[in-house]
């Protein structure tokens, strides 16, 4: 069985933020998937995507060049993304944040409190082939790391959306 949703916590929309290392690689790959598919889903009006890093690092920079190209290929825009750092305000801001491993996952929990631990899950606690499993970081393999990475992603955005699909029409009138 899937998690559930929190409920939203602003009044203009749902928002999920996803997390990685970097945010060049997986968080960012998510990041165009679910907005996609949101999109897709006649939902973008009501659902906010953003994806960050817990370093800061690669702060400004676009994706890593073969994330990008894996995007594209598969037919998703991948040129509009750069990389931003998790800070404090994300657990206030976002109603959902999900971590693409456990380690990701215990840096975002530090900055949350009791009222946001609820709000900070794994991505893949979405996913109904995997639930509860890490989404492996491709960065030092090859191509077939990322093409694993956005089967992953694409199954489980699509889990996610099917869940913001039942959610939403109970949280606003979108009549």
């Amino acid at each position: 069985m899937l998690p559930e949703l929190p409920e939203p916590r602003h009044g203009d929309g749902y928002r999920i933020a996803l997390v990685c290392l970097g945010n060049i690689c997986r968080s960012p790959m998510a990041d165009v998937v679910l907005e996609h598919r949101v999109g897709e889903a006649g939902l973008a009006d009501r659902v906010r995507v953003a994806s960050c890093g817990t370093g800061g690092w690669h702060v400004g920079r676009p994706m890593d060049d073969r994330a990008a190209a894996t995007l594209t290929a598969a037919g998703y825009d991948a040129t509009r993304h750069r990389a931003q750092q998790l800070a404090g305000g994300w657990l206030e801001e976002f109603d959902l944040l999900l971590a693409m491993d456990r380690q990701n996952l215990a840096d975002v929990q530090l900055h949350a409190t009791a009222d946001t631990q609820h709000r900070v899950r794994l991505f893949r606690d979405f996913d109904p082939v995997g639930p509860g499993s890490e989404v492996p970081d491709p960065y030092y393999g090859g191509g077939a790391g990322f093409e694993e990475v956005l089967t992953m992603v694409e199954r489980t955005s699509a889990a996610i959306v099917a869940a913001l699909q039942q959610r939403v029409p109970r949280w606003w009138d979108l009549s």
